[in-house]
């Protein structure tokens, strides 16, 4: 038997950024791990003109629950959504569902942050830093509550370039810092925002440190655990491979790239490329949950953090990456490119530069300029302004390299049984990097683009055209060349009636000898 599914069963979880990507693997998990599950409840508030009623209907019609739903066809039954708000006091939760929190929640999930780079550092705070604050408040208040599990970032120390499994002061108290940002001008704080994360390359990783300390400090008698991934991205296993539901920087990169739009991206190819399948995030979260609870008497007063990164265990570096995803392009090619796929990555300023004037904004000015005259609206250089500004954020991840120390990932492995193992694997070292980006790829072609492998020779066809037209516009931009610069030159006409004549004598002699063969 498998002693993290049965622990789940028969108890009542709560769930925080429950919509999200990594929420919705959880609950997925949970529902087909551990059916028994007394009920999953989930924080969720109104957005983008949906109510929380239609955001949870449209996450249970997901592909993502097929599975459980083959198996369980009202597995939905067991989702109990709640209105909430995270920037509100007591999370603007109505009394009679916090009385149900209170009585019944036996495990918290926090997933729910912004995971915005950009993000002003007030909204920011709110969201990661506050929020939790809120939450811990609620779950201090809970009868039954046996563990809390916080997600974390791994790069949320990223100004170290070796991180341990602790929790790291910040340079700022962020009970201060909450008192300084709720009188300060927005204005002046944006201002002053560089010179409050210092070393901190954005807001997000900045706030998910002070986050960090936060729970830390107010985690009282509470059995806490603190899980950091890196860059999550599509599911190795579970529930299928290559799902992913996003295009936050590197699945839009990954997009971008095979439609022919983004051609160079600046990073260092010799670093590790730390990214994480969300099944390996999710499995973890879940055996550190079991974990907490069940040696929780054993334990009382520590706060185990899990660094959950595969650098350290089974490195892949940025340079590797791109000759499998230039590869997965050409075996099966997105449909209706816009030009050939490709992408090369340097660590070259100057190459980068040149290469983003000549490969990117020329040829998106140029079919903008085609839109205009066709009387449609343009749409290019809006897209890869984009592009080029998560580019610039995402910089500063795909240049540098961590190491990251496992101890206590080793531990939990260890703590595990085989049948665990196997359920909610979480050893990264069997992973096979070539197989996961070829998976990763072709789950975003089918999951966020919604593209048909029998489209696959239709694609390929249309590469093999838009090849033919490069080749011609090439020889046309090489004729012309040629006659208004070069062909002036007497030189150069000598040159030319030279290759010709050579040219022409080599046919010659191929012709005779096939001849004499015949």
């Amino acid at each position: 038997m498998s002693s993290v599914a049965a622990y789940y069963n028969g108890k009542s979880i709560l769930v925080t950024g429950a919509t999200g990507f990594m929420g919705k693997v959880l609950i997925e998990k949970l529902l087909r791990s551990s059916p028994n599950v007394k009920a999953i409840y989930i924080l969720v508030r109104p957005k983008a003109g949906q109510s929380m009623q239609n955001r949870v209907e449209n996450m249970v019609k997901c592909k993502l629950f097929d599975r459980v739903r083959e198996e369980w066809p009202n597995f939905h039954e067991k989702i109990k959504p709640i209105n909430a708000e995270l920037t509100q006091p007591n999370l603007a939760i109505a009394p009679e569902d916090a009385a149900v929190l209170l009585s019944e929640v036996n495990i918290v999930f926090h997933c729910a942050a912004t995971v915005r780079f950009d993000q002003p550092l007030k909204l920011a705070l709110l969201l990661n830093a506050r929020g939790t604050q809120q939450l811990l408040m609620l779950a201090h208040r809970m009868q039954h509550l046996e563990a809390f599990i916080h997600f974390s970032t791994a790069f949320a120390n990223c100004n170290r370039s070796h991180i341990e499994e602790v929790v790291y002061p910040p340079p700022l108290e962020p009970k201060k810092l909450f008192d300084l940002v709720e009188w300060m001008d927005e204005s002046l704080l944006e201002e002053i925002t560089p010179k409050l994360i210092g070393d901190w390359p954005n807001t997000y990783t900045f706030t998910k440190a002070l986050t960090e300390y936060l729970v830390q400090q107010e985690k009282g008698d509470l059995n806490i655990a603190i899980i950091r991934p890196s860059i999550v991205g599509a599911s190795w296993h579970e529930p299928f491979p290559g799902w992913i539901d996003n295009i936050n920087h590197f699945n839009g990169f990954l997009i971008a790239a095979g439609k022919g739009i983004l051609r160079t991206i600046k990073c260092n190819t010799e670093a590790v490329a730390d990214i994480v399948p969300v099944d390996v995030a999710i499995n973890l979260s879940l055996a550190a949950g079991w974990y907490t609870a069940v040696h929780r008497y054993k334990r009382p007063k520590s706060m185990l953090v899990y660094n959950c990164t595969t650098g350290s265990m089974n490195p892949y570096r940025w340079g590797e990456m791109e000759y499998h995803i230039l590869a997965a392009f050409k075996r099966n090619p997105l449909e209706k490119a816009f030009r050939i796929p490709g992408g090369h990555l340097t660590s070259s300023y100057l190459k980068h530069q040149f290469r983003t004037v000549v490969s990117h904004n020329i040829p998106a000015f140029l079919y903008d300029l085609y839109l205009r005259l066709t009387g449609r609206k343009p749409r290019m250089m809006k897209l890869l302004n984009r592009l080029h500004k998560s580019m610039t954020t995402f910089e500063y991840f795909s240049s540098c390299t961590w190491e990251w120390s496992s101890d206590n990932i080793n531990m939990l492995l260890n703590q595990l049984s085989p049948k665990d193992k196997k359920l909610f694997c979480f050893d990264v070292r069997p992973l096979h990097w070539s197989e996961y980006i070829e998976n990763y790829y072709l789950g975003a072609k089918k999951y966020l683009l919604n593209e048909d492998m029998a489209g696959v020779p239709a694609a390929k066809q249309h590469i093999r055209k838009l090849r033919n037209i490069q080749y011609a516009v090439n020889a046309f931009l090489l004729v012309v060349i040629w006659r208004a610069f070069i062909a002036r030159s007497t030189m150069a006409q000598n040159i030319g009636c030279f290759l010709m004549d050579h040219s022409y004598k080599i046919l010659n002699y191929f012709r005779a000898s096939s001849l004499l063969r015949y």
